[in-house]
Parts: structure tokens; C-alpha cells; sequence
């Protein structure tokens, strides 16, 4: 069957003005001890101790062969964002969002600018990295001259010069270009705390949420659907577009993306150019799987990727601070103004496998589907059923000790993040699919179009903005408590 043609028909650029006159100020990133990082509560000791050795592999430095002082992971590259799930991963704690030089817990410059020449490498620092600003990985909208889509990420980096990838030549993608096509767009690390909770909630249970409140959300035009799997049409949650369907999916994508690890979960090695592969496929192997005589403990015997799932799986959700008359109030406005139809406050878990995970109503502060959020956002990919300008729900848990804001991370404002979801309807983005095909003696064409020309948050902040400069205040502060 041929593959179906994707047409972006138009993404406009738009600037954001944002009126700052007697508006108030985001707090900043919360002091203190991190809100997280640390295994669920109610976990028996095994459990308790997979976590912790999991946690050790996510902090894992990959080089290429594994022999380097300090790096002993195998499988990075050939092209790759970062050389640990933990490098990027790491604000406020281990399993947290991009680290940044304003952390009141652990202030680092954006570890990418160094990673660039590490053990010999060659490598450029791409203009759009810098030392203050936070971990990125790079996607390309179209290819070919805008002729076809793209979407992929290409990565920043290439082991060529490397000590440990002796005669591989691969240069760089031309990052220069590129940005002055106006191609590319950026993501950054998404926290991965709790995720366990996110992962065992039903899929029923996620369509009765997003049921809910069918008043209210209509009148205010918020639509939101979710994300499905291809394969057997369940629920995907994981990712900016919720494009992924497992936490496991989600490590092995990210190992094989972001490090250039091949795994058991993606097993081809990325931008595999002759002399640039020095390992066996996948890199990152369960032990079991190749020596039945080797023994040890569960995360011991398991792969990377196995290990990666289950520190994910088995960690503690943030833990909120909210005390203040001002905070409490400002979690009353965050209903009142509406922000609470998608940024669900409350899910419930199904049973699970895991000491008393079974039935638990956790706040994640997302509905875990995706929304249409205007041009202002678009980024032009499609992933799964998100088309190029719909993103799920941001969870809000551990937000208050968070540096950067967006999928892009384009800004470390709160005040500017929430203003950045508006999004009205002169700038349209419109996906275009046709499907040609013989299937049964039959001749089928399908063709589909999907256009949006606004925000579905732009009811939500228009509220927003006619809330006194003391509310404002107060719902800021409620979100820098979570």
C-alpha cells in the first residue's frame, strides 16, 4: 500500500505579544528540598530495591565501546542528543526536566555545550544550544525543499573524531540552513516522575474524564481527543503528542533517538553509515537473552530499556506544597477560570502489579489527550492522530520546581506559558491526506482534511486575562506550589 501523501497546506508564523503592563510575576522555580525523585511510597522492599538499581542504570554514561573511564554504557551514536537518560533528565532530581543554570537544587549550564568535543569528537555546538538554556533535541518539519514531510529527529551530534569510533566520518546535519529555512522546530525533556500512576489508568477511565464537563467545555471550545496506537487501538499517553503507548515504548525510543542506542524495543541502529557501527545489534540486550548461565538480580539480568521502564514505572508522582492562603486560592481560580477541563486535577489507577498502586487517585493536573492550539504553538509534526498543531496536556505535577516552559522550551515564564496557549484564528494549519490504493478488486481513494485557525485554550485565557493583577498572582503561586 502506498504511504499516505501529507501536505502541511500552511503554518503560518506568528509572533506573540504578550500585554505585560501591571501583570504579575512568576515566583520562579520553587527552593527547597526536590519534590520527587524517589521510589512510591508503598512499595515492599524488592520493589523498593529494583527501583533503586534502576534508577543507578538511568544515571548510566553511554560512550561508544563501553571501555571509557566514567562511561561505561555501550551504543552511543552514531548521531546522538546525550550521552545519559539522566544528562537530560535531571531537574529538580534524577528523572526530572532539563537542568538549567537558575535551579535552587542543582544549578548546571545546559551539559550539551560540552558533550559537543567530548573524548575527541568533532562536533559543533548548534547555535540554538547555549549554557543558560535548556536541553533540546532538534526535528525537522519537511524535507527535500518542503517537497515532503519529515518530523524526525536529527541528531545534534555525531561520534566522528571520537577515541572510540576510530575512522568514522559523519558529519553533522547543516543546523545553519536549516534555521534559516525556517525547518526546524525543538523539544525538550519531559519529567518522568509518577509515570507508573499514568501508565496503569484505564482507558475508559481517560475517556469518561475527557467526557466530563461537556457544558462547560463546549461553551468555552475546547474539543481534545485521544491519541491511539495504529495496532490495536488503544489509548497512546506518552510523549509531547502523546505518541507513545508504554513507558517501555517511550525508553526504547528515547535510548535508540537520543544516545543512538539500538535496543530490544528498537532494534535498527539510527544513521548506521559504513564505519561508524562498532557494536552488535541490539547494543542493549537483556543478559538472559544471550547467556542463560550468567545470574544476578532482576535489574542486573534486564536490559537498559527494561531498567529505564521500571524507574519510570515505580517513582513517586511530585509531591505538591500548596499551604498558603494565596496558593489555595489560586487553586480555586484554576478551576474557576477553567484550566483545571484539561489539566484534569484528579485520575484513578486500575489494579496493578505493584504494592498498593491498585485503585489510586493521583493529581496530575492533564487529561492526557491532545488539543488543537493555533498556529502560535504548530510545530508542524504529526505523531500517531496529533496533527501538526495539536500537543497533549502538559502535566502540571512537579511544575513548581520546573525551568522551562513549552515544548519547545522558549520560555522559563509561567505568565508566559499560560499567555503562549492563546492562539486566534487568522493563522491556520491545515493537514491534507490522500490514500490510493487496490485492495480486493477495488480501486479506493481516501482523503481527509483537518484544519484548525485558533486555541481551543483561547476561551480559557481570555478569562484569564480579565482576572485582577492579585489573581493572577494567586493562581501563579498555586502552580509554582505543585
Amino acid at each position: 500500500m502506498p504511504k499516505p501523501v501529507l501536505t502541511i497546506i500552511h503554518v503560518a508564523s506568528f509572533v506573540l505579544a504578550v500585554g505585560m503592563v501591571n501583570a504579575q510575576m512568576d515566583p520562579g522555580p520553587r527552593g527547597g528540598a526536590p519534590g520527587a525523585g524517589s521510589y512510591y511510597y508503598s512499595l515492599n522492599a524488592n520493589e523498593q530495591n529494583f527501583f533503586t538499581q534502576a534508577q543507578a542504570r538511568f544515571q548510566e554514561i553511554d560512550s561508544v565501546s563501553g571501555t571509557l573511564p566514567g562511561e561505561t554504557g555501550a551504543g552511543l551514536g552514531p548521531t546522538f542528543n546525550g550521552n545519559s537518560c539522566a544528562m537530560c533528565h535531571a531537574e529538580p532530581a534524577v528523572g526530572g526536566s532539563s537542568p538549567g543554570l537558575k535551579s535552587p537544587q542543582n544549578s548546571i549550564a545546559n551539559p550539551q555545550v560540552a558533550l559537543a568535543k567530548l573524548d575527541g569528537a568533532t562536533n559543533t555546538v548548534p547555535p540554538f544550544i547555549f549554557a543558560s538554556g535548556p536541553v533540546r533535541e532538534a526535528r525537522f518539519i519537511t524535507a527535500n525543499g518542503q517537497s515532503t514531510l519529515d518530523g524526525g529527529v536529527h541528531g545534534l551530534y555525531t561520534i566522528q573524531g571520537r577515541i572510540d569510533a576510530p575512522g568514522c566520518v559523519l558529519a553533522q546535519p547543516n543546523f545553519g540552513q536549516q534555521l534559516a529555512n525556517q525547518n526546524v522546530i525543538f523539544r525538550i525533556p519531559t519529567p518522568t516522575f509518577g509515570l507508573g500512576l499514568v501508565e496503569n489508568t484505564p482507558d475508559s477511565a481517560l475517556a469518561a474524564n475527557l467526557a466530563a464537563n461537556a457544558g462547560q467545555k463546549n461553551a468555552l471550545k475546547i474539543g481534545g481527543a485521544l491519541n491511539t496506537s495504529g495496532n490495536d487501538g488503544t489509548v497512546t499517553r506518552f510523549g509531547w503528542k502523546a505518541q507513545n503507548k508504554s513507558l517501555l515504548i517511550f525508553a526504547g525510543e528515547a535510548y535508540n533517538v537520543e544516545q543512538g542506542v539500538a535496543n530490544e524495543v528498537f532494534m535498527n541502529e539510527r544513521s548506521a553509515v559504513p564505519g561508524c557501527v562498532f557494536n552488535s545489534t541490539p547494543e542493549d540486550a537483556s543478559v538472559i537473552m544471550y547467556n542463560g548461565s550468567q545470574t544476578g538480580t532482576v535489574s542486573e539480568m534486564s536490559s537498559d530499556v527494561v531498567n529505564f521502564a521500571a524507574f519510570m514505572r515505580l517513582s513517586a508522582p511530585p509531591a505538591p506544597t500548596t499551604a498558603s492562603v494565596s496558593e489555595k486560592n489560586g487553586q480555586r481560580l484554576f478551576t474557576a477560570v477553567g484550566c483545571a477541563l484539561c489539566h484534569s486535577p484528579a485520575l484513578t489507577t486500575a489494579a496493578s502489579p505493584y504494592t498498593g498502586m491498585s485503585s489510586q487517585t493521583y493529581q496530575p493536573y492533564s487529561d492526557f489527550a491532545i488539543h488543537h492550539m493555533g498556529a502560535n504553538l504548530a510545530d508542524g509534526i504529526t505523531q500517531g492522530q496529533a496533527g501538526p498543531d495539536q500537543f497533549r496536556t502538559a502535566p502540571l505535577w512537579g511544575v513548581g520546581q520546573r525551568l522551562f516552559f513549552l515544548h519547545d522550551g522558549r520560555t522559563s515564564d509561567l505568565l508566559q506559558a499560560i499567555e503562549a496557549h492563546a492562539s486566534q484564528g487568522a493563522s491556520c494549519v491545515v493537514l491534507q491526506s490522500s490514500y490510493q490504493f487496490n485492495a480486493n478488486n477495488q480501486s479506493f481513494q481516501i482523503s481527509s482534511q483537518d484544519r484548525t485557525c485558533g486555541s481551543e485554550a483561547n476561551g480559557v485565557i481570555g478569562i484569564f486575562n480579565q482576572l485582577g493583577n492579585s489573581q493572577k498572582q494567586d493562581l501563579l503561586n498555586f502552580l509554582r506550589s505543585l
